[in-house]
């Protein structure tokens, strides 16, 4: 079964199997998903060295065990957000690349952050481009 509205290309698709899918973008059976898996859940992205995030890591969260964790320009859009767990007992650094303004939430306060033992940060792109600024926020983060 097919639902095409008036003027629309996007299509929604019953497929009487309990599966239905609007366009190519959004697929629903008991779990809503979209590319990057399900809605409801924050797919990881496990690391055991030093990792440079890439913009396919927006909407995800990095878990770090050592080398900790650097953002660099150019790559996220303002809204986009990076969450980073230290799976480890020593802290890990996120790093500013160059150009990056990294805020601590609530302050003025600016530059690389350091996440302690079992800590949990969130970047928030609130500029984007070339001198993106991120607000970091999160347990542990200083």
């Amino acid at each position: 079964n097919a639902i095409h509205p008036t003027g629309s290309t996007n299509n929604i698709v019953n497929d009487n199997a309990g599966n239905v899918t609007i366009g190519a973008a959004l697929t629903a059976t008991t779990t809503v998903s979209d590319s990057k898996g399900e809605v409801r859940t924050v797919p990881v992205n496990s690391q055991t060295t030093g990792y440079t995030v890439v913009a396919g890591d927006a909407g995800k969260f990095i878990s770090i065990t050592t080398g900790g964790v650097t953002c660099n320009a150019s790559i996220f859009s303002a809204g986009d957000a990076v969450t980073i767990y230290n799976n480890s007992g020593s802290n890990q650094t996120i790093t500013a690349g160059a150009s990056v303004t990294f805020r601590l939430a609530g302050t003025a306060t600016t530059g690389n952050r350091t996440l302690a033992q079992y800590g949990v940060a969130t970047l928030l792109c609130v500029t984007g481009g070339a001198t993106p600024t991120f607000v970091v926020s999160g347990a542990g983060v200083t």
